[in-house]
């Protein structure tokens, strides 16, 4: 088990929302929305750290696979 946290800004999150969850949330017809009406709660010291508002997906992915090698679950 790796803990990794993905990161990303709460306004991104509702820029990248296709779905239209974060609007409705807002508009409180979605109740305990982690980040809106439901506390977000970082983790704890998380092995890995992937901020999608700051890293391509190519950046995210690198980043995971060389953590992945380092810990010695992947071969290098």
């Amino acid at each position: 088990f790796v803990l990794t946290y993905v990161k990303c800004p709460l306004d991104v999150c509702i820029k990248r929302d296709n779905k239209g969850l974060y609007k409705k949330a807002i508009a409180g017809e979605i109740k305990n929305f982690t980040g809106i009406s439901h506390p977000f709660e970082e983790p704890i010291n998380p092995e890995i750290i992937i901020e999608t508002d700051k890293e391509s997906s190519k950046e995210c992915k690198k980043k995971i696979i060389k953590k992945l090698e380092d810990l010695g679950y992947l071969l290098k």
